[in-house]
């Protein structure tokens, strides 16, 4: 594949390297909702919510559920930097499942605004979880 084609992208997690190679497109959730990366891509640095990551390389999508982070953006190259980055077979859905469930219960309840905030991004990270999980060929049931 021509140089001019892909850029190299770097997807590190708090607590392990997730991705390190060539890439031909990057979506990632931002504040302000999806946005792409191409090659040559103007330079700027801005930050992640959680929700689904999709990376192409060699033509094929690959996907992965990423929470808050901050994301660098070069015209050769990308750091994306994130608490957590998680590939569909690693989800459990059964527990992404119940937390949605308890977030949603919470959300019913009487909170604080910082209590409510906090809720919110837990049920914005299940349910980014459990769509990236139906990117799993191998789902566990």
């Amino acid at each position: 594949m021509s140089e001019n084609k892909t850029f190299k992208l770097n997807i590190l997690a708090s607590d392990r390297p997730f991705y390190n190679g060539p890439c031909e497109m990057l979506v990632f959730p931002g504040l302000d909702g999806e946005m792409g990366v191409l090659p040559r891509h103007e330079t700027m640095v801005t930050c992640t919510n959680e929700g689904e990551l999709r990376y192409k390389i060699d033509g094929e999508w690959n996907y992965a559920a990423v929470s808050t982070g901050i994301i660098e953006i070069m015209p050769d190259h990308v750091t994306l930097l994130a608490d957590t980055v998680e590939r569909p077979e690693e989800i459990d859905v059964k527990r992404a499942q119940a937390a949605e469930d308890r977030a949603k219960e919470a959300l019913r309840q009487k909170q604080s605004i910082k209590e409510y905030y906090q809720t919110q991004a837990a049920l914005n990270r299940a349910i980014s979880r459990l769509k990236v999980s139906g990117h799993n060929t191998q789902r566990r049931d």
